[in-house]
């Protein structure tokens, strides 16, 4: 999952982008109103988070955010517990307001709410075969045996999982699962897939994490489908070690 996170306070913008990355989610920070809009305008996002300071007309780029970012769920974090800034924030187009200061979990809570509400209805556990994740308790199993993943490994999993049988695009799963920062011309996707691979299809002996060959990759239940001729099979192990242009990124 994709998140903007506009503020222009970076200390506070820094320990959010920090919180949700440890739960796996790509964030991007901006921390201008004029950034905001342009980076809401041009990159699809899962949602907003808009943190509003006191000292500053952060409702009037609320507007703004909403025209930029039509389909994107956004959060208003106000400055107080006011019940007018939380209602001018829901008329001007927030879809949720959360009074300062809060709990992380209930800003967790609150973002996972609007993610079920904006996508098709997809229950918690979701399954390819006997690759299962549950996205509350945050586990990993193929069959009865759990598998310890990364937050990153845990996004692009989850991404697959939503996706079922479909043909992902290395663009495409940038573009959901890592933040702007990442370079495009790096191997950072074929490494996480590579990993994942070791850790949920190798072991248990199963080929359910394709290469589609010049297309990207899908997930299957590698029990119940032949594989075709486009597939080219699982990536070398040397894939699964980053080169020089991942290493020292963040996972």
């Amino acid at each position: 999952m994709r998140v903007l996170v506009v503020g222009d306070a970076p200390g506070a913008a820094g320990v959010l982008q920090r919180g949700l990355a440890e739960e796996g989610f790509a964030v991007d920070v901006a921390v201008t109103g004029e950034e905001g809009v342009s980076l809401g305008r041009d990159n699809e996002y899962d949602a907003i988070l808009l943190d509003i300071r006191p000292e500053t007309d952060g409702l009037a780029l609320l507007g703004d955010l909403r025209s930029a970012a039509r389909t994107a769920p956004l959060v208003v974090l106000t400055p107080q517990d006011s019940v007018a800034d939380r209602v001018a924030g829901l008329d001007l187009g927030a879809d949720d307001c959360l009074s300062k200061p809060f709990a992380f979990p209930e800003l967790l809570a609150r973002l996972r709410a609007l993610l079920r509400r904006s996508m098709p209805v997809i229950p918690p556990v979701l399954a390819v075969g006997d690759l299962a994740m549950d996205t509350v308790s945050r586990r990993v199993c193929r069959g009865p045996v759990e598998i310890a993943v990364t937050a990153k490994e845990f996004a692009l999993l989850e991404h697959f999982l939503r996706h079922p049988g479909q043909v992902l695009s290395r663009r495409e799963l940038l573009d959901h699962v890592w933040d702007v920062g990442f370079d495009a011309d790096s191997n950072v996707v074929e490494v996480c897939v590579g990993h994942l691979r070791q850790k949920v299809d190798r072991p248990f002996g199963r080929r359910s994490l394709q290469t589609v060959r010049g297309s990207g990759y899908r997930l299957t239940d590698d029990l119940s489908e032949d594989p075709t001729d486009e597939l080219e099979g699982e990536l070398e192990i040397t894939d699964d070690a980053p080169n020089d242009r991942t290493a020292g990124q963040p996972g």
